[in-house]
């Protein structure tokens, strides 16, 4: 029976034994001959048999844990386990609350479209554009008006030179079957 398409044999084991592929090895689980052993002040101690760096952590009373398992050979620490996964999952909430969240709003045109609409929906844009959103501009075009794309490029053309202090075109107007489309984004300045 072929295997590979049904993970690796150490993939099995791994979720027999309780283990994900995001846990690091611990102690008995690490399989690697010799280790690259880093002390629990982070200091380089060097590399060593996998046996002697167990004897290691026993005597220190710490965990040895493999934090680097594809580097030749295997980089393990000395500390203490339950304290490393508590500060690996503060470290991961911290970078997902620094990471910014971008929505992209949508605002349809119509080529033939009245003053009074225009300016209501620039608006619309510019008040996304001012909350930090990025926003996706469709001009829809219906029957006839698909074979004059140059009536839906000038309204974007427009808005996007009266939007100028508050946005960027991120992409440029382009037609996409039956629409046009541009992408603004909110200029660095803001």
């Amino acid at each position: 029976m072929d295997r590979s398409r049904f993970g690796s044999p150490d993939g099995d084991k791994r979720r027999r034994a309780g283990l994900t592929a995001a846990e690091p090895r611990v102690n008995d689980q690490i399989r690697a001959a010799d280790v690259r052993l880093i002390g629990p002040d982070g200091e380089q101690i060097g590399v060593v048999a996998l046996a002697k760096a167990l004897q290691v952590a026993v005597e220190v009373g710490l965990d040895l844990v493999e934090v680097a398992p594809m580097a030749q050979p295997p980089v393990c620490k000395l500390t203490d386990y339950g304290r490393y996964k508590y500060e690996a999952s503060v470290k991961a909430r911290e970078s997902r609350r620094n990471q910014q969240q971008t929505t992209i709003k949508a605002m349809n045109f119509r080529p033939k479209i009245d003053p009074h609409d225009f300016e209501t929906k620039k608006g619309h844009v510019l008040r996304f554009l001012r909350a930090g959103n990025k926003v996706k501009i469709t001009i829809w075009l219906r029957g006839r008006e698909r074979y004059k794309p140059e009536l839906g490029m000038k309204v974007l053309v427009r808005l996007a030179a009266e939007v100028a202090e508050d946005a960027v075109v991120e992409s440029e107007p382009r037609q996409d079957g039956r629409n046009m489309i541009m992408i603004l984004a909110p200029s660095k300045t803001r």
